[in-house]
């Protein structure tokens, strides 16, 4: 199959306005698999993406990077999947294969990895995300949707779900009662807070204002709340968590959240700010504290929250919405005007 057109819907300048773009799929090869889009998250880094504001944005773009479909076409060698099954796609899809990271599944770390959108094909043509009518993503990239599993609640797991997922899995069977702190409670906070509670952690919420309280206390089932900007509160938490899963997408100040932490906490960073964070390195010093990064998760972790989540019975808090709502959902997130993810029903929308 070469030379098939699907419409999905693009940015075309720094705007980040998206509008309806007909374009046309790679050539399908032997090891791809072609699925209709059924559902698509949405994420702060389409945000980022569309506006420029990471790096150097490939336009037109059409985003999306948490993809639910249904499988319609296989490669000649697929066996993994049939016709109807229910796939998900996250944030990338291809790597080179061959490097440490490739061989050791953790393809999300290789230098030559193939983002789902705003990425380039081997052959140079840019890559396109899942706010579109069909996809052909190869089968190495491709995992299966649990049959438990409703698919607009599969997709945030695909970036949000994993990201969140990829850092607290060495937590995963803890001997010790472990103190989680989730810094930020949005799209990938509060499947933060879902996750460590599922693993049997104490988990504080840390927000800025008092606004998300109730949320996280009695929707999400945090055990505390913290107010950041109470500087007594904050001290009274002094030394009380072994790790915080930084969700902030935005600057934000490091150095009022390390000495949260006790000796030789992590303070893990999975949200993407667009510019630098700053801290003193007296409060790692002094306390033999972590500072790390973790980026999405890999194949093999996507397929594992996917699992964990249905084996578990949890439950995505999303809103779904129409493709013709897609600007005005864009400045909802923009101003934390969503609890907590926007799916994008696209099998269900007039994508024209």
């Amino acid at each position: 199959m070469e030379g098939r057109r699907v419409i999905g819907w693009a940015a075309r300048d720094s705007s980040g306005l998206l509008s309806p773009y007909s374009f046309t799929l790679r050539e399908t090869g032997p090891e791809d698999v072609v699925f209709k889009v059924l559902y698509c998250g949405m994420d702060h880094t389409d945000l980022h993406q569309m506006r420029n504001e990471i790096h150097m944005t490939i336009l037109p773009l059409v985003p999306g990077h948490e993809v639910v479909g249904e499988v319609v076409e296989l490669g000649s060698e697929v066996k993994k999947f049939r016709v109807q099954d229910n796939v998900g796609v996250g944030c990338i899809v291809g790597s080179c294969g061959e490097c440490l990271s490739c061989k050791s599944n953790t393809e999300q770390y290789c230098d030559n990895r193939i983002l789902t959108y705003n990425g380039t094909y081997k052959d140079g043509r840019p890559t396109q995300g899942g706010f579109s009518s069909l996809m052909v993503v190869d089968q190495k990239f491709v995992v299966r949707i649990p049959e438990k599993l409703a698919p607009e609640q599969a997709a945030p797991l695909l970036c949000a779900g994993v990201t969140a997922y990829s850092p607290l899995k060495q937590f995963r069977g803890s001997k010790k009662a472990l103190n989680a702190g989730i810094l930020g409670l949005g799209g990938v906070g509060h499947l933060g807070v879902l996750i460590a509670k599922a693993m049997g952690h104490h988990v504080t919420v840390i927000s800025s204002s008092d606004k998300k309280r109730v949320e996280a206390l009695e929707h999400l089932g945090a055990d505390a709340f913290l107010v950041s900007t109470n500087a007594a509160e904050m001290e009274r938490a002094a030394n009380s968590l072994d790790y915080i899963l930084d969700t902030v997408p935005a600057v934000h100040p490091l150095q009022s959240y390390l000495p949260l932490l006790k000796v030789e906490g992590q303070l893990i960073l999975v949200g993407v700010a667009p510019q630098p964070l700053h801290f003193s390195s007296v409060d790692l010093i002094l306390g033999k504290k972590m500072i790390s990064g973790s980026f999405i998760g890999s194949m093999e972790e996507t397929q594992e929250i996917l699992e964990f989540w249905a084996e578990k019975g949890l439950t995505s808090m999303v809103e779904v919405v129409k493709m013709d709502y897609v600007n005005k959902a864009f400045e909802r997130m923009e101003r934390n005007d969503v609890r907590y993810r926007f799916v994008l029903d696209v099998a269900g929308s007039n994508l024209e």
